[in-house]
């Protein structure tokens, strides 16, 4: 085990380092870039790619329930917590900054400061549960998942993780995610319709309609070769920008706040999963590649939305330096339990 461990984790420690070291001597607006690009070009190139190659028979259409189970349970863990830490730090001050955890009492205390500060201070709090809620829902899957789960998990099971990550991008990131990022990131809190248009309008969602419309159309083989090719080119990128981001936190104070979405992803989450699938009679391995799957750091997604509606960077990066740390302890106790 310790060797499969090892292949599996070189990748998952070697480009967000080199993305820290990188970040010291490439421009400040380079992440930026990197993310934008990602979001637009990179992420609908890999689920167009994958969609295309997918196996969609027998158990693994379950994959996508499953995965949509995943993402509401992280939903509703998130939205539970916010709710607790709130209560609890209306219940003790002294323990929780208010401003930062409660938002009612924020409002309040703010009623006799100019409008301009207060609008600021219930915004900052917004783009705070935004964050808190993105990170305890999004898991890295179409990145850290398929660059260290298939050394783990039999051949044969390889179509379940691809479509799951193609699932958990689609109705995730890009659909149930774009949706939480919109109603907290943006300042005027636009409705329903607002929100629906823009998760109409992501990237992500036409390349894997039109990769599913295509998979019975051969392409030319320059072409499909680049299409398999150019995942392992996203993965690393993905992973550098990682790597970039954390080391832009400039506070490490959102630790103790992080540590709640980082157990509800990496944790609660998976281990939800594993009993459902046992329950459900799936197959060991399949069992095993949902729960990894599931299992996966906080996702690099959530640092592109955060960079699209203007949500609290620096709880999104904390969260993801410490989910990709649990995991390392993590993935062994799956293996154990599941494996």
């Amino acid at each position: 085990m310790t060797e499969t461990l090892l292949r599996a984790y070189i990748p998952l420690l070697l480009w967000p380092g080199l993305g820290v070291l990188l970040f010291r001597v490439l421009p400040d607006t380079f992440p930026r870039f990197l993310g934008r690009a990602l979001y637009w070009v990179g992420v609908p190139l890999e689920i167009f790619s994958l969609i295309r190659r997918a196996s969609l028979s027998g158990e693994v259409g379950l994959t996508p329930a499953i995965a949509v189970g995943a993402l509401i349970t992280g939903l509703l863990l998130a939205e539970m917590s916010w709710r607790g830490l709130s209560w609890l730090a209306g219940v003790k001050s002294e323990t929780f900054p208010i401003a930062v955890w409660n938002p009612l009492r924020a409002t309040i205390d703010g009623v006799g400061a100019e409008a301009s500060s207060l609008d600021s201070q219930v915004g900052n709090q917004r783009s705070l549960q935004g964050s808190f809620t993105l990170t305890s829902m999004l898991g890295n899957t179409g990145f850290v998942g398929l660059a260290i789960v298939p050394t783990l998990v039999n051949d044969a099971y390889l179509s379940w993780l691809v479509f799951y990550s193609v699932a958990h991008s689609i109705l995730g990131s890009y659909g149930l995610g774009v949706f939480v990022a919109s109603h907290f990131g943006r300042a005027d809190r636009p409705g329903g319709w607002q929100r629906l248009k823009d998760v109409a309008l992501v990237p992500s969602l036409w390349a894997f309609g039109l990769g599913l419309a295509t998979r019975s159309l051969p392409l030319p083989n320059l072409i499909e070769t680049g299409l398999e090719k150019s995942i392992w080119v996203i993965i690393p990128l993905a992973l550098l920008l990682m790597g970039m981001r954390i080391s832009q936190v400039r506070s490490w104070q959102s630790c103790q706040l992080a540590l709640v979405p980082s157990v509800i992803k990496v944790g609660l989450v998976p281990l939800g999963v594993g009993c459902v699938t046992v329950a459900m009679g799936l197959p060991k391995q399949a069992c095993l590649a949902l729960v990894l799957m599931s299992g996966m750091p906080s996702a690099f997604a959530n640092l592109i939305l955060a960079e699209e509606y203007e949500l609290d960077r620096d709880l999104i990066a904390t969260t993801i330096a410490m989910t990709t740390s649990l995991i390392l302890v993590m993935i062994p106790c799956w293996l154990w339990l599941f494996g």
